[in-house]
């Protein structure tokens, strides 16, 4: 499994978890990850963990919508991205952006390509600046 297809997993896995609290091993059991098994298992672990906090940090950025009733694939996919951007150190902010804007182009809502990144965009550059 490339990368790639292991930020479909989460999704699919963070989507699902909104309906049935479903183990991670179980849904793993689905698919052979191969070595991206470490990578799926600590970021699903923690979005999970930090879902109040980022979930409250998308919130405060959602301008006009509240972040409660956006898209629950949307909302995952920004989930996702701000995991990604602000506590995985070896992916490069581009890359966390870029594919969570990839993952909004292919599973998205219309609109969620351009928010995806403009939200994503946004909470970057506010964290250089700290």
């Amino acid at each position: 499994m490339q990368r790639r297809e292991a930020r479909e997993f989460l999704l699919s896995a963070l989507y699902r978890r909104e309906y049935v609290d479903t183990p991670l091993d179980e849904m793993l059991a689905e698919t052979e990850p191969g070595d991206q098994r470490g990578y799926i298992a600590s970021v699903f672990k923690g979005v999970l963990e930090r879902l109040d906090e980022i979930d409250r940090m998308l919130g405060e950025r959602t301008v006009g919508w509240r972040f409660e009733r956006l898209a629950v694939i949307d909302r995952n996919i920004l989930r996702l991205g701000v995991y990604e951007l602000l506590y995985c150190d070896e992916i490069p902010a581009e890359v966390a952006i870029d594919e969570a804007v990839e993952l909004a182009k292919t599973y998205g809502t219309e609109q969620a390509r351009g928010f995806v990144n403009g939200i994503l965009d946004r909470i970057w550059k506010e964290k250089r600046q700290t």
